[in-house]
């Protein structure tokens, strides 16, 4: 059985455009697959998580704080996602990468949030991907693919459906323009470089592109090959 990391963002959650619904539909699609994937779901923190960190900040929050709270709202996501997992899903939210990779030895599907301030879930998906021998990351994203430029500022923004690792390194980090790209983190990147795991870029919302990911045939956004 091969096994996949996805991490989620919490904008492909929670949206607030019928969430409950979306959801279900996402709970189905992986209890699904899971019967031919054995997978971590590592969910973003979206909407929720700015209104808390931005609120905390005008009250004056450390950066600390503001990070607990923000890893709090990733958690809170995965709470949704595993209850309308019902049974497929462990039965309960792991708070480290060491808990999910015990966790994953059993059969069902792990659904968990951020762990520590200064990992964004990206970096933690990466990371729970090393641990358990993951042979690819699902970034489920609001963007459709990978872009030399953020798309929905620049229309004349090149779209990629192959990259190298090496390749997206260069678009999502470098020494003079740290983080110009935010379609997935760079310590993540760096991270499934080192571990020499695949990332599919696609968007979440795209169910049937979500399915095909998990399933590793061909998807409409991009694939970055880590060999």
């Amino acid at each position: 059985m091969e096994k996949v990391v996805v991490s989620i963002g919490g904008s492909i959650l929670i949206p607030d455009d019928k969430d409950a619904i979306f959801i279900r539909k996402l709970a189905d699609l992986l209890a699904d697959v899971s019967e031919k994937v054995h997978m971590v779901i590592v969910c973003g923190g979206g909407k929720i998580a700015r209104y808390y960190t931005g609120t905390g900040r005008e009250l004056g929050g450390s950066v600390y704080d503001l990070d607990m709270m923000g890893i709090g709202a990733t958690r809170l996501n995965a709470e949704l996602l595993r209850i309308a997992l019902g049974g497929s899903a462990y039965g309960a939210v792991p708070l480290t990468v060491d808990e999910a990779a015990e966790a994953f030895l059993e059969n069902r599907i792990v659904v968990m949030g951020g762990t520590e301030p200064g990992h964004t879930t990206d970096a933690v998906a990466a990371m729970v991907a090393g641990k358990t021998g993951c042979e690819r990351i699902i970034n489920a994203t609001s963007v459709d693919a990978v872009y030399s430029d953020d798309p929905k500022k620049d229309p004349n923004a090149k779209r990629f459906t192959k990259l190298t690792i090496g390749e997206l390194d260069d678009i999502v980090y470098d020494e003079h323009d740290a983080g110009r790209s935010s379609v997935f983190d760079p310590l993540g990147v760096k991270l499934a470089m080192r571990d020499r795991i695949d990332i599919l870029i696609v968007s979440g919302r795209d169910l049937d592109e979500m399915r095909n990911a998990l399933l590793g045939k061909k998807i409409k956004g991009t694939t970055v090959i880590s060999r």
